[in-house]
């Protein structure tokens, strides 16, 4: 328990950080804005060229563990629309509800990932993202241009978001270095490797200063029905698929920590884009990142009973 606590208490103080360096506008909210974009344009990419492409993946049973995460991401997609046929929500708000019920946080994932498992962790969690991504995105341009009919949500803009996701072309990458053995200059494995080092920190107080208390003053049961979905359902439904593919202990801890996640600020932007219900989403985003300090500690430490 006392390695559960080390690993987990950290990052929830670098999220509260975060969000006290909003409240003093320390040391500028322009600063943080740049700041993210570093982190989601080089850092983070950085981080998993580096672990991937010296990874070690011989041997492992990638095929289940990617399906394990798709299977249960769109069984928690199939839960929503059922719901929705009951409660008949409008589209923008239901758009929200998609996306708090599907999307994960990648900043959270890989520093929770990095702390539990190491390298070998974030090797196994990139594999995983660099399916996931691509199809959430899917799911969620699909739901906006059904639901909320915005011409903007296309097959072309879903195309570009994926091929232009710096976190998927960064595993594409690490994983096709890996994939033919090549061997990285030492000079630039040097510097990856000095990069990466920023990535998590910064990630994780980027996402501090994207909480937003206020949105979350008025309970709206979507906002409810989206915490549930994500994180007490997906973990539920991960833990069955991951128990009907015989995962070994490694894998199904990370694909359980995956479903735990909160979803990602990202979301807002691309409610922001498409027509979706904004404050909504700000809702949930900040609800859910408060209340996986509670989900997360419950399923870590059920691990160990795996």
């Amino acid at each position: 328990m006392e390695h559960i606590l080390s690993a987990l208490i950290p990052i929830f103080l670098l999220i509260l950080i975060g969000y006290y360096f909003k409240r003093i506008k320390f040391p500028s909210n322009d600063f943080w804005a740049n700041a993210d974009k570093l982190t989601y344009f080089v850092l983070m990419p950085s981080l998993l060229i580096y672990k991937l492409s010296t990874a070690d993946l011989q041997g492992l049973e990638a095929f289940d563990f990617v399906l394990t995460g798709i299977l249960a991401i769109f069984f928690i997609l199939v839960f929503t629309v059922v719901i929705n046929f009951r409660t008949k929500t409008a589209g923008a708000p239901f758009s929200s509800i998609v996306q708090g019920s599907v999307r994960f946080n990648t900043y959270v994932f890989l520093a929770l990932i990095s702390a539990m498992f190491g390298d070998e962790g974030i090797a196994l969690a990139a594999l995983l993202i660099t399916f996931a991504i691509p199809f959430i995105n899917f799911i969620c341009i699909t739901i906006f241009a059904i639901y909320v009919n915005d011409e903007k949500a296309t097959l072309k803009g879903l195309i570009k978001s994926i091929i232009t996701n710096p976190l998927i072309v960064a595993c594409v990458i690490g994983g096709s270095i890996n994939y033919i053995d090549l061997d990285l200059p030492l000079v630039a494995l040097n510097v990856l490797k000095i990069l990466s080092a920023s990535a998590l920190p910064m990630g994780l107080l980027s996402v501090g200063f994207a909480l937003d208390l206020s949105s979350i003053k008025e309970a709206k049961s979507e906002l409810i029905v989206a915490s549930f979905l994500k994180l007490v359902a997906m973990p539920i439904i991960m833990f069955g698929f991951g128990r009907m593919f015989g995962l070994e202990t490694l894998l199904l801890s990370i694909v359980l920590i995956f479903a735990a996640m909160p979803t990602a600020p990202s979301s807002f932007i691309l409610a922001r884009q498409l027509g979706g219900d904004t404050k909504l989403m700000a809702s949930i985003i900040t609800l859910q990142t408060l209340l996986s300090l509670v989900s997360v500690s419950f399923l870590l430490g059920l691990l160990p009973l795996l």
